[in-house]
């Protein structure tokens, strides 16, 4: 009788589900850990999944994944885990492509007509009891630029679209007549894409050429009325740069549901900067995500049992799904 397969499950303290991880158990030896006991799981393990995403504990474990084939992160973003020791092995790393799609592409409409229509104004008028009649600004008419240009990212694009919103992209290559983006523009034509940008929505990964790619001087090319929107990672923004630029009016405002450093800490000017709406890392959290992303991973134990491909196979070079980001 074949041995089964060991799976490693690294989890918060908060495990997944026992009845989306079924089809695992009833095929495979499956050791759920924490960070602490994340070496000893992965002994002799051939598959990990990162439940808990976020984790940097991988330098700390490496040693012990010495059978380790397959990881799958339980995320469309995969710097947490991809490691130099991860990227330079054999083993294979999977992504959780199309689970936050949706959400994410909610989410940014949602802090587009908040932005357009003032209702953090409203809700701080309302708390102060104040009756005070004002205008709004249209959405329709209005452009954002899309930086990222994967599933995510057309996700947005075709949701703003739908609103009204003109769009265009930025990705690794320029080209004209994307389906979803319109126009998109590489690295070089970036300052010109952002000074015509209403919107600007980061959905890209993070690797090293998207680390700190929002910068003083691309906030200086944004218009003073333009808001930026991150869905990305904290860490495309260089956050000093961004709070000189909240705090001098160089842009109107900033939706940012990740930051640099996360969590953000009590005390960060952030919190209290004018045009800033902060929220904790949940654009794409829809009730039943955690369940969703655990079925998404039996569905690909099953297809890695078999021996059949397995989807969303991270480029490590890249650190995203080819054709994601790009």
């Amino acid at each position: 009788m074949p041995t089964r397969p060991v799976v490693a499950v690294l989890h918060d303290g908060d495990p997944p589900s026992q009845d989306a991880l079924a089809p695992v158990l009833e095929r495979a030896e499956v050791r759920m850990a924490d960070e602490a006991g994340l070496a000893a799981a992965l002994d002799g393990a051939e598959v990990m999944y990162a439940y808990h995403f976020l984790s940097r504990v991988m330098p700390e474990v490496w040693h012990a994944a010495g059978s380790l084939r397959w990881l799958h992160v339980a995320a469309a973003g995969v710097d947490a885990l991809l490691t130099p020791e991860v990227a330079a092995s054999d083993v294979v790393v999977t992504n959780s492509r199309g689970i936050f799609d949706a959400s994410i592409a909610e989410y940014v409409l949602g802090q587009v007509l908040a932005f357009a229509k003032d209702l953090p104004g409203s809700v701080r008028r309302q708390d102060a009891h104040t009756w005070e009649h004002r205008e709004s600004d249209m959405v329709a008419g209005s452009r954002a630029l899309v930086i990222g240009t994967g599933p995510i990212g057309r996700s947005i694009a075709r949701l703003l679209r739908a609103a009204g919103v003109e769009v265009s992209g930025s990705g690794r290559r320029a080209r004209t007549g994307d389906p979803d983006l319109g126009d998109v523009t590489d690295a070089d034509g970036l300052p010109a894409a952002l000074a015509a940008a209403d919107w600007v929505v980061l959905a890209a990964p993070l690797t090293p050429a998207t680390r700190g790619m929002i910068d003083a001087a691309a906030l200086s090319s944004m218009k003073p009325t333009a808001r930026l929107v991150n869905v990305g990672r904290g860490e495309l923004v260089r956050t000093d740069d961004l709070v000189t630029a909240l705090r001098e009016g160089t842009i109107a405002g900033a939706a940012l549901d990740v930051v640099d450093p996360e969590p953000l800490p009590a005390g960060h000017p952030l919190w209290d900067l004018p045009g800033a709406i902060i929220t904790p890392h949940n654009s794409g959290d829809f009730r039943g995500w955690r369940d969703a992303l655990t079925h998404l991973f039996a569905d690909n134990f099953l297809r890695w049992t078999a021996g059949e491909p397995l989807p969303g196979v991270v480029d490590k070079s890249r650190g995203y799904v080819p054709g994601e980001g790009s």
